[in-house]
C-alpha cells in the first residue's frame, strides 16, 4: 500500500515507507521530522497495516487532528485532513506504484548501512585479536574457566 501526506501549504509529499512511523521534532528518533515549535518532540505515531493507516497521538502539547477534530487515536482514510499542531496534510493512499518496492529496498539498505557502521567497526581491534584467538570459542573445549572468552553485553 502506498501512503503519503501531502502538505496543504504546498511542498513535497511525505511518503510513509515504514509500517511504524514516528512523527515529531526529535531528529534522532523520528522518521518524519517537522521542524516547527508547535510540533512536539514525539508528536504521534502512524501505523500502516493491511491497506489501512492508523494514528496515535503521543500526548502532544498542541494535539493531532483529523478533519478538524482532535483525536488520541483512530484510522485515517484517503482524503482526510491530518494536522500535527498547525501543520496540515491531506492523506493519500492507494496501491503500490511499480518503482515503490525498489525504492523501499534501497531505503532499507541505506538505513542498515547507517545503523551498522563501517565494516571495520564489526571486528575486534588488532590488539584484541591475538588474545581472542588463544581463548576457546566453545566452553566445552576449554581446558579451564579462564580460557573461556567472556560474553559481551
Amino acid at each position: 500500500m502506498r501512503a503519503q501526506l501531502v502538505p496543504l501549504k504546498g511542498g513535497n509529499p511525505i511518503l510513509i515507507r515504514r509500517d511504524i512511523t514516528l512523527v515529531g521534532r526529535q531528529t534522532d528518533l523520528c522518521d518524519i521530522i517537522l521542524e516547527k515549535t508547535s510540533v512536539s518532540k514525539l508528536h504521534c505515531v502512524l501505523v500502516r497495516t493491511d491497506g489501512l493507516l492508523f494514528l496515535r497521538d503521543l500526548g502532544s502539547t498542541n494535539g493531532t487532528k483529523v478533519n478538524g477534530q482532535r483525536v488520541i487515536r483512530g484510522a485515517l482514510l484517503p482524503g482526510d485532513e491530518l494536522s500535527f499542531a498547525s501543520e496540515k496534510y491531506r492523506v493519500e493512499m492507494g496501491p503500490d506504484q511499480p518503482g515503490d518496492e525498489a525504492e523501499e529496498e534501497n531505503a532499507a539498505v541505506t538505513e542498515e548501512i547507517a545503523v551498522s557502521g563501517e565494516p571495520e567497526d564489526l571486528f575486534a581491534p588488532p590488539e584484541q585479536e591475538e588474545e581472542l584467538s588463544t581463548m576457546a570459542r566453545d566452553p566445552l573445549e576449554a581446558e579451564s574457566a579462564s580460557d573461556v572468552r567472556p560474553l559481551e553485553p
